[in-house]
């Protein structure tokens, strides 16, 4: 090569291929420009190598390489498989690159962007490069959060980083390598078997066992910090820091040839170590760590160094006995990967000693900084740790005798040089003119010579750092080292306007505290004694505790007016500075207020840190003399409340917003605050936290959360789905550390901040998995711990507990029960509070799942060990079930399975401690993550199961606003009410009756038919081929049973199908489900009776019927024989006969027909003796004295005269009036008022029996008794027998005469003679048609269809319209359900302002609601049309059914006019009753042609249509109703009646649904006095509401008690089927205080009382008023 000037030989380089292109190692690649690993040595990869000679005569070579040899050596780009050639003479390296520098630096910078660009591409993250990673996006549920493999996808590699290192777990930069193209084949072996072993291609050991492209870890960890926002940032650098990772410091980005010091991303990390001099003392230093003014140790490297230095960093700051990864090496998983945008990047991480000589490294805490890549290319960081730190130990295999880096006078920091005696350049001479060129001694000097081996090497240079620590010239916190990264023109991440907003903001508010007491007294007023105050007012207004004798309603108002009072004083108190503040920068824009909110809760737990610090030397000195009892107290009291933080600025918010709506709507103060909901809900949004229980004041301000949770409705709407998870456990046993392991959030951990109260966070579901989890946010509730020390003097810590426990486990889907101990045996009274939640809510329908964690279980054999301790802990589940269960009443609970699902075996989870190792130190187990990570996945499992039952937001406000108020009282399960149960046990209702309606209309049309069918059966209308009536009988009966047995299962089938359907909530009507079958099956008895009944009453008067029928055909045949004859007798005299004639001819053969037929008179039954054996068989169970008594008195004398019940016996009559002097609510009354009401009831049966014109038949006897012994059942009235047999007798007496009546009427009705009497017309008329040769065509069609068919269709009208009308009534939503009948009765009952109307409610409650039914059908129906149209719909299918069976019969070809006529009729005999009589008469004297007959017929019977519509339009709908065989008022009476049974102290009405239900409730109870109830001795009514009175220590005596006092709180001691459930609010009950103090005089007047003592608060109660409770009550929208 020629000879060339020194200039041409930097540019122009002369390169020739060899032909050897084989791949050739490079053994000492050690050029500058080479890419560099982890450890920041050289990498090389060789892929498809080619040689080059490259000939530099005129460039220096390093002593290594002589002149003229070729160094060889290629570095590729893994991705793309690009090659990159680089050459350079590694003594003239410095001048080469500044020259390259000068010359391609443009070139330089576009080749960085495209490597940042290209990495991000790979990664998947080149969208967040622009719009940056949220926090929501990195914590939302995904498909990945229950994934563990990353796939095949390069986008994976981040994102499964980022799933790793969220959960802490160390194992995070263990990043996987990824196949370059997923579609490659897997590698195959050169050899098949051992015996091909000889043509073994051997030269693949040699090649690089990973085909696969592999990133950085470091890549990716600088690819993330660039792609994130500021808040991701800090998440990441905290979990680094938690995993004991060294942190970015110093954040490279290629693209711009920039720094960033990372302040605010450390900014959250907060460490707690022991200094020497807290050794003794066992103190401890806890502080934000960027805060903390620690001495920084630099380590950094200056060109090529074979050493590596993030690998000697690990064993500097490691213990023997357990090594860790603080810094990412080449010896990692993937650390030798090239380093392709993360040179320059300068870690840093902390020493942190633990107090103890033996075990730490240090004895002083330092910071570690390192620094990637060499010095000469990264001046400006170089110079940032020269300044910052107290010394700088620069690692190097060579070095420039006049390097200016190390000369730099300006630096501060101690400079120490690290050698290694292996590289060739490091002689003794060259370090002394190093040493003399930079000043340096020899101790600056550390060499590892080849004797030293790395424990010796790391021992030394933690020797020389030591003594660094002893005198550190330079001490800096993170925060000072901003102004020299100003001073070097390198940013700093808190310099963004919005974060110096937000810390101005913040610091403005918490630069003014100074006495964190005194602040909140001054600046949060509200909260403070008055919110306490209120707490207790609003809890003793559900308890009652303190009402002593004081009338309850009174003292309910005054507590009220107190609660006002108090609500008034918090508006009087001007907003503090602080909250102006406070609110004003929370209105901000979106990302300066979470700057602000951050600011604030780090300057918070920054002042209540240095707070609680002084407060615990304080009481260590205190306790040294046992005499300072008092200042030890106050000093704990002090401990227990000394910290402040942003939750204690948003309760002051929501008590102002809480004390605001107190005032009137109109006042700007109020419409001022009216934002505030939505901005707290935005900020739920955003990821913060909201505080559902005030910790402090153990409440929860309702208004406040209710109206922010309705504002985060309206943001996310119609996304608004939401599943919970919950956890609960002990004090300080990691509780919230989980939730934040588990689900990446941030619940407040560090020391002192023990969580008080609960909070709730918000995650959202990507739309990958919403359709395992059918949700769209999980919300996770992290409480204060159970059994806390600082409550557990305190008398009411357990109920304070239970009340807790019983909120979160109602709220939750899922609740995690955290045990932190192996031993289940300490476990009893958390147990015993978590069981109790359990049970209670399975009792008020709700069924979470339950997760049992144990936690500080690292064995791996602890699910084995540990199965004797879950036997034993199901066992103390069992055993605290059972405690509980006796507790809440529920005693039929004897296990926890009977609770809840539970599995000891799925339903434990053993999780290890927290630290491997020994804090400060010690980084997060990675057993601990993986263990909680498997949790997850099982938790988002159950969730999925779950899905069914996911509450929207309103929902799950409503759980929060009931199950407060329900805990609230001392018995939770007998409180509960919420408005979510009520809809779905309302719709539930709706449902069944809707299929009980569609079951008994059903059956009331196949009785209907069977009856039709009974009345034609042996008539020439008759459908059935059996002969036998008996016969018949039995086929009915297995027909019906068929039929009851289909509408049994179908309404089963349907209520089970309801409860599987995923919407409305049905869950939370599961335990109603039994009552609903059992009321299927008791309804299908109660109309199987009433079928049979009536099917053997048909048949047994169809029967007695048949012999009058055969009677009646035989007189009317010999009739028409003689007509016959007459006829036949006249025609053969040749004459003509005149009218009179033929009169006086007819009339002398009635005569003698009439003298021949013998009218033998119908026998009538004695009625009376036919009641009377059914009346004894009734009775025949109730012993001896019954039979006695019904033997001292005849039916016959029985209900003539009004019933009056009085006992015989002398004792009892003394007993009556003894108590009727005491002034105790008279029992005889009472039981007269029921048996009042059954004799009516009675009577109403009878009187429709008798409208019905039938035969009297013994079933009715036997419907009559049974309606009495029901009725007596029901009533919650103590009766005797005397009392019953007296009743019986009275009632039986009165219907045996009335149906003694019916029966003759019946009788006479049928009476052959006056049957053939009353158609003697009609024949002479025929006699004369016949003689005469008349065409009786048209005629006899207007005499069958005016006889016959006119008289059956309107019966089928009036059997059929009942049942129209029902229907009709139920579309009605006042007749939908019971509870909403009540609704609409009491809200009529007030809009009618009407004395008599309440009396006659209340005390003749029945006869009320049945004259009010019957108005509203009335009502309804006032309008003709609505009936007229069902009328004329039966009346046309009727007709085309004649018309029909006319075509039919015709096509029969009928040899005369009677077989036509019977066919027709044969037709119609399942639908029409024919009557007989009419038809027998029509059948003889006929000499109409049939063909003929049937087109007059067919005129006729349409005409008849329109006479028809035209008579049934003409009535009046009252008669209308009374000829209906079906009456509906007295159907839907039946039907909204239910049981009929009252409360037993107020009398208002059950409305549980379905009859067999085994619990009466009533949704509003009423003042006792308007049952009239009166004090004994004042004889005042009492105001008192029993559902008050239920939750006091009151007592009562009644005929149930035998008049002895009992506890009202007891009541189901007495009336066990009774539920009343206390009010909900004050105001829940105003209906009936309005009422009472309307009324108050004319109640008196009427009960012979003295008007009651009515409280202010009632009279105020407006009837607007009136009408809201009503609604509020009933749960009416």
């Amino acid at each position: 090569m020629e000879e060339t000037s020194i200039e041409d030989s930097f540019v122009d380089l002369y390169c020739e291929e060899e032909e050897d292109t084989a791949s050739i190692t490079c053994a000492a690649c050690e050029a500058d420009y080479h890419e560099t690993g982890a450890d920041d040595n050289a990498v090389c990869r060789h892929v498809n190598t080619t040689v080059y000679n490259i000939s530099h005569e005129l460039v220096s070579q390093p002593q290594e390489t002589p002149v003229g040899i070729v160094e060889s050596y290629i570095v590729i780009n893994c991705r793309e498989e690009e090659t990159l050639q680089e050459t350079t003479d590694t003594n003239d390296s410095t001048e080469i690159r500044d020259f390259q520098g000068k010359q391609n630096l443009e070139e330089e910078r576009k080749k960085q962007h495209n490597k940042l660009e290209s990495l991000l591409e790979n990664l998947g993250l080149e969208q967040y490069h622009r719009e940056k990673l949220s926090l929501s996006e990195i914590l939302g549920i995904d498909e990945k959060t229950i994934t563990d493999d990353p796939g095949k996808w390069k986008a994976n590699v981040p994102f499964y980083f980022l799933k790793k290192l969220v959960m802490v777990n160390v194992t995070a930069r263990n990043v996987k390598a990824v196949s370059c193209d997923s579609n490659d084949p897997p590698s195959e072996s050169n050899c098949d078997d051992e015996s091909e072993t000889a043509e073994c291609n051997f030269e693949d050991l040699f090649d690089s066992p990973n085909k696969a492209e592999k990133f950085n870890p470091l890549d990716i960890i600088t690819a993330l910090f660039l792609c994130s926002d500021c808040f991701v940032q800090q998440e990441l650098s905290l979990k680094m820091s938690m995993c004991q990772f060294s942190v970015p410091l110093l954040l490279p980005n290629c693209d711009t040839e920039q720094c960033t010091l990372m302040l605010w991303a450390m900014r959250d990390i907060v460490k707690k170590y022991r200094p020497p001099d807290l050794s003794k003392s066992k103190g401890f230093i806890e502080d934000r760590i960027v805060l903390s003014e620690l001495p920084m140790v630099s380590f950094v490297r200056l060109g090529e160094c074979s050493l590596s230095k993030s690998e000697i960093l690990n064993k500097l700051l490691s213990n023997s006995q357990q090594y860790h990864d603080t810094f990412v090496h080449h010896n990692m998983e993937c650390g030798d990967s090239p380093r392709r945008i993360s040179n320059g990047l300068t870690e840093i991480t902390w020493y942190l000693p633990c107090g103890n000589k033996n075990m730490d490294i240090f004895s002083e805490p330092v910071a570690i900084a390192n620094l990637r890549g060499d010095i000469t290319s990264y001046e400006t960081q170089y110079s940032f740790l020269c300044q910052t730190s107290a010394a700088v130990f620069v690692l190097f295999d060579q070095l420039d005798s006049e390097c200016k880096l190390l000369t730099n006078k300006t630096h501060k920091a101690k400079i120490f040089l690290v050698g290694n005696q292996q590289s060739k350049s490091l002689t003794p001479d060259a370090l002394k003119k190093i040493t003399n060129t930079l000043g340096l001694t020899k101790n600056n000097i550390i060499i590892k010579t080849k004797q030293t081996n790395d424990a010796d090497f790391v021992k030394c240079l933690r020797s020389t750092i030591s003594g660094v620590l002893t005198k550190p010239e330079v001490k800096m916190s993170v925060e000072q080292m901003a102004d020299v990264a100003h001073e070097l023109g390198i940013s700093v991440d808190e310099d963004s306007p919005e974060c110096q907003a937000g810390k101005k903001n913040a610091d403005a508010i918490t630069a003014q505290i100074e006495d964190t007491f005194k602040y909140k007294e001054i600046q949060f007023p509200l909260q403070g004694q008055i919110w306490k105050e209120l707490t207790f007012l609003e809890k003793e207004e559900f308890r009652l505790r303190k009402v002593g004798s004081e009338n309850i309603e009174n003292y309910k108002s005054n507590i009220e007016k107190k609660k006002e009072e108090l609500r008034k004083k918090q508006n009087s108190y001007a907003m503090s500075d602080a909250i102006t503040c406070f609110i004003s920068a929370l209105s901000s824009p979106d990302r300066e207020r979470c700057y602000f909110l951050k600011w604030m809760r780090m300057n918070l737990d920054n002042l209540s840190r240095i707070k609680l610090s002084g407060l615990r030397e304080l009481y260590k000195e205190k306790c040294k003399d046992s005499e300072n009892k008092k200042e030890i107290k106050e000093i704990d009291r002090q401990l227990s409340s000394c910290s402040l933080g942003t939750e204690h600025f948003f309760r002051e918010m929501g008590q102002i917003y809480e004390a605001s709506l107190y005032l009137p709507e109109t006042y700007p103060s109020r419409q001022q605050l009216q934002h505030l909901p939505k901005l707290c809900a935005q900020l739920l949004l955003d990821g913060f936290p909201l505080e559902l229980v005030d910790g402090d004041a153990s409440n929860i301000p309702l208004r406040w959360v209710s109206d922010v949770l309705s504002q985060l409705n309206d943001l996310v709407s119609p996304k608004n789905k939401i599943l919970v998870v919950t956890v609960l456990g002990v004090q300080s046993t990691g509780k919230s550390t989980l939730l934040n392991t588990m689900f990446g959030v941030q619940f407040a951990v560090s020391s002192g901040r023990c969580t008080r109260g609960a909070f709730m966070l918000l995650i959202k579901v990507n739309e990958d998995i919403k359709k395992v989890l059918n949700c769209d946010f999980v919300v996770i509730i992290d409480t204060e711990g159970l059994k806390s020390p600082e409550l557990a003097q305190l008398d009411n810590s357990y109920e304070h507990d239970n009340e807790l426990a019983t909120l979160v486990v109602g709220l939750s889907d899922i609740t995690i029960i955290n045990i932190a101990m192996e031993n289940s045996v300490e476990m009893k009274d958390i147990l015993q509070i978590v069981v109790h939640a359990f049970l209670r809510m399975k009792e008020v329908g709700k069924k979470p799942k339950c997760q049992f964690v144990h936690q500080n279980v690292s064995d791996v054999s602890a699910h084995e060990k540990n199965l004797r301790d879950r036997k034993l802990l199901l066992e103390q589940l069992n055993e605290m079930t059972q405690a509980a269960a006796k507790m809440e009443k529920k005693e039929k609970n004897k296990s926890f399975s009977d609770v809840m699902e539970y599995n000891p075996e799925t339903g434990n989870c053993y999780i290890p401690g927290l630290w491997n190792g020994n804090p400060p130190m010690a980084p997060v187990n990675a057993g601990y993550s993986e263990t909680v990570y498997e949790l997850k996945k099982n938790i988002i499992q159950l969730l999925g199961r779950c899905g069914s039952t996911s509450n929207n937001i309103l929902e799950f406000n409503e759980w929060i606003t009931s199950l407060w108020n329900a805990v609230k009282h001392e018995n939770f399960i007998f409180s509960f009410r919420n408005s979510l149960v009520a809809d779905a046990y309302m719709r539930l209702c709706t449902e069944y009756n809707k299929w009980e309606w569609e079951f008994k209309k059903d059956m009331y049309k196949w009785v209907t038919n069977a009856e039709t069918r009974i009345s034609n059966f042996g008539t020439v209308a008759a459908t059935s081929k059996v002969s036998d009536i008996g016969e018949y009988l039995t086929q009915l009966k297995s027909e019906a049973a068929t039929e009851l047995t289909k509408w049994e299962t179908k309404l089963l089938d349907n209520l089970k199908n309801y409860f599987e359907q995923p919407e409305g909530h049905v869950y939370l009507v599961e335990s109603y489900r039994e009552d609903f079958a059992n009321s299927t099956k008791t309804l299908r008895r109660e109309i199987e009776n009433s079928v049979i009944n009536q099917v053997i009453a048909a048949v047994d008067i169809r029967r007695g019927m048949a012999e009058l029928d055969k009677i009646k055909d035989n007189h009317t045949k010999k009739l028409e024989d003689q007509v016959h004859q007459l006829i036949e007798r006249c025609r053969r005299r040749s004459i003509q006969m005149t009218e009179e004639e033929l009169d006086n001819e007819f009339g002398k053969i009635w005569g003698d027909t009439e003298k021949e037929l013998s009218f033998s008179k119908l026998s009538i039954k004695d009625i009376s003796s036919s009641v009377l054996h059914i009346l004894a068989a009734n009775l025949s169970l109730k012993g001896s004295y019954a039979r006695e008594l019904l033997s001292q008195k005849k039916l016959q004398d029985c209900g003539r005269e009004p019933f009056k019940y009085r006992p015989e016996a002398f004792l009892d009559r003394a007993k009556h009036k003894m108590k009727k002097f005491l002034g105790h609510k008279d029992h005889l009354i009472e039981i007269q008022k029921v048996a009042d009401n059954i004799i009516n009831i009675c009577c109403q049966f009878v009187t429709e029996q008798i409208e019905r014109k039938t035969n009297y038949h013994d079933t009715y006897t036997q419907e009559i008794l049974c309606i009495i012994d029901d009725m007596l059942k029901n009533k919650n009235v103590h009766s005797d027998v005397e009392f019953e047999v007296t009743l019986k007798q009275h009632i039986c007496g009165l219907a045996a005469r009335e149906f003694q009546t019916m029966h003759e009427n019946f009788l006479h009705v049928n009476d052959p003679s006056r049957c053939l009497d009353q158609n003697k017309e009609k024949f002479l008329a025929d006699f004369k048609d016949v003689f005469q040769k008349k065409d009786q065509c048209e005629k006899k069609a207007q005499e069958f269809t005016d006889k016959c068919l006119k008289p059956a269709v309107e019966d089928y009208v009036n059997r059929s319209l009942g049942p129209d009308i029902i229907d009709k009534m139920l579309t009605n939503q006042k007749f939908s359900t019971r509870v909403f009948f009540q609704y609409s009765v009491l809200l009529d009952l007030l809009s009618s302002d009407d004395f008599e109307s309440y009396l006659s409610y209340i005390l003749s409650y029945e006869k009320y609601i049945k004259t009010w039914i019957l108005h509203e059908i009335l009502e309804h129906f006032s309008n003709e049309a609505t009936t007229s149209e069902f009328e004329e719909q039966h009346i046309k299918s009727s007709i085309r059914r004649i018309i029909d069976a006319i075509d039919k019969a015709k096509q029969e070809n009928s040899v005369n006019l009677r077989r036509f006529v019977e066919d027709i009729c044969k037709e119609l005999g399942d639908q029409l009753i024919i009557p007989q009589d009419a038809l027998g008469a029509f059948m003889i004297l006929n000499n109409a042609d049939w063909e003929q007959f049937a087109l007059s017929l067919k005129q006729s019977v349409s005409e008849m249509g329109h006479t028809l519509t035209e008579i049934f339009k003409e009535k009046q709908f009252f008669v209308k109703l009374q000829n209906l065989n079906l009456k509906p008022q007295n159907e839907l009476f039946t039907k909204l009646i239910g049981c009929g049974t009252q409360c037993p102290f107020c009398k208002s009405p059950c409305e549980a649904g379905g009859k067999a239900h085994t619990e009466h409730w009533a949704s509003l109870h009423r003042p006792t006095g308007l049952g009239k109830y009166r004090s004994c001795f004042s004889r005042k009514l009492v105001p008192d509401i029993c559902s008050s009175l239920v939750i006091t220590d009151r007592n009562f005596r009644c005929h149930e008690t035998n008049y002895t006092f009992h506890l009202y709180k007891c009541y189901k001691e007495i009336f066990p089927d009774w539920k009343i459930v206390p009010d909900v609010s004050l105001e829940a009950s105003d209906y009936w205080k309005y009422v009472m103090a309307r009324y108050n005089d004319d109640f008196a007047k009427e009960y012979n009382a003295k008007p009651a003592k009515i409280p202010q608060a009632w009279e105020e109660i407006t009837y607007n008023q009136a009408a809201e409770s009503l609604k509020e009550s009933f749960g009416i929208r």
